[in-house]
């Protein structure tokens, strides 16, 4: 199935916007690395309703109005990562949570590198809050949107776990 996909300015850079169907898919960022998300066929739709609506939500989110998305979410992925990605949705606004809390919590608490593996491929980014996740210490950990990005958005949501490695 080909995906619509729009172009956002955002804070932290120009996010691509994809739909599936009528579900958001993904949230790019402007500097991709080659092959982290697949998706297929991409054609440009700026009306695309999902797409309209995300970008909405997105704009009220960086406003600091929203805490909490209500978008369908198409999450492609094995097994595994859509566990950690719905474990991703679960962090509140302004907390983070690290590889291992998020291991224990899906009942793998021996799967921490492939708890961050997953969080790494993340096609929904700031969505579903794979920014919120950091390493045991409090730092900050690898992440798509990089670690600027990552900073940016969890000083955003007021969280107390700024510290970089």
């Amino acid at each position: 199935m080909s995906c619509a996909f729009t172009l956002m300015q955002s804070p932290v850079g120009t996010l691509t916007l994809v739909a599936r169907g009528e579900r958001l898919a993904a949230v790019l960022w402007e500097h991709e690395r080659d092959n982290r998300v697949r998706l297929g066929e991409l054609h440009r739709d700026d009306q695309h309703g999902v797409l309209r609506e995300t970008a909405r939500q997105l704009g009220e989110y960086f406003a600091g109005q929203r805490q909490r998305f209500e978008l369908d979410l198409d999450f492609a992925g094995t097994a595994f990562q859509r566990e950690v990605w719905a474990a991703l949705l679960s962090i509140p606004f302004g907390e983070t949570r690290s590889y291992g809390q998020i291991a224990r919590q899906i009942g793998k608490p021996d799967a921490v590198r492939a708890v961050g593996a997953a969080n790494g491929r993340n096609p929904i980014s700031i969505i579903a809050p794979c920014h919120r996740v950091i390493g045991a210490s409090g730092s900050l950990t690898g992440f798509a949107g990089g670690l600027p990005a990552k900073q940016y958005l969890l000083a955003l949501e007021g969280s107390q776990s700024l510290g970089v490695s």
